[in-house]
């Protein structure tokens, strides 16, 4: 399955390439804007912001990358089989995306909201080529009892959460950073005092000293 995307062009070729992973119910066009923020410090990357493979369930208008049956109403099944197949086509999607922008892979850094962030977390680590850096918002790790064996690489990962999340419950941090540790991982945490489901100013900032500390 190929995923069309958005995208902000660098002028020539790419030094760095970011890609937006967005949440449930929106599509590319939702974090395709963080790249205005991004380009401060790297204005010749790479900046892309897939739309999941399929419609939403509860918002036709909008697309998921699978179906949450305590929102939506869907079949539980549903949503383990399309977390697996969707993050299959993410990653093998992903992988073209590289090569065609030719950017080593410690150069690429992926930006997970919500489901995005979960996306991310599933397939960032059991990559064999190391990423250069993921950076998880409001989101939590899936399963983290299967990640000490499927864990191939280990980019440096930033989970940032509210502290008033009412969607993905707060307490998903520090699960997810356990689970991370757990499977040898290296992560930092960041909280935004009083942010809902949504990705704060503070984060962005936490998100912009991370990657400058550990991107070369």
């Amino acid at each position: 399955m190929i995923l069309e995307f958005e995208a902000v062009l660098p002028a020539g070729a790419p030094s760095h390439l970011f890609v937006f992973v967005h949440g449930y119910g929106a599509d590319g066009h939702d974090l395709i804007g963080l790249a205005q923020s991004f380009r401060q410090l790297y204005p010749d990357a790479l900046y892309l912001s897939p739309h999941a493979p399929d419609p939403c369930v509860l918002n036709p208008m909008g697309r998921q990358w699978f179906p949450v049956y305590w929102i939506d109403g869907s079949d539980p099944a549903d949503m383990g089989r399309d977390f697996a197949k969707n993050t299959r086509v993410f990653d093998a999607w992903l992988t073209e995306q590289i090569a065609t922008a030719g950017v080593p892979s410690e150069k690429v850094i992926l930006v997970g909201f919500s489901q995005g962030c979960m996306v991310s977390l599933e397939v960032g680590p059991r990559r064999t080529d190391q990423l250069g850096a993921i950076l998880g918002f409001s989101g939590r790790l899936i399963d983290p009892d299967r990640l000490p064996e499927d864990k191939r690489s280990d980019p440096p990962i930033l989970l940032v959460h509210g502290n008033a999340d009412d969607v993905v419950p707060y307490d998903s941090l520090a699960h997810a950073e356990a689970g991370l540790l757990n499977a040898g991982l290296s992560v930092e945490t960041h909280t935004s005092p009083g942010m809902g489901h949504g990705i704060a100013p503070d984060g962005l900032q936490a998100a912009a000293t991370f990657l400058q500390r550990h991107l070369r």
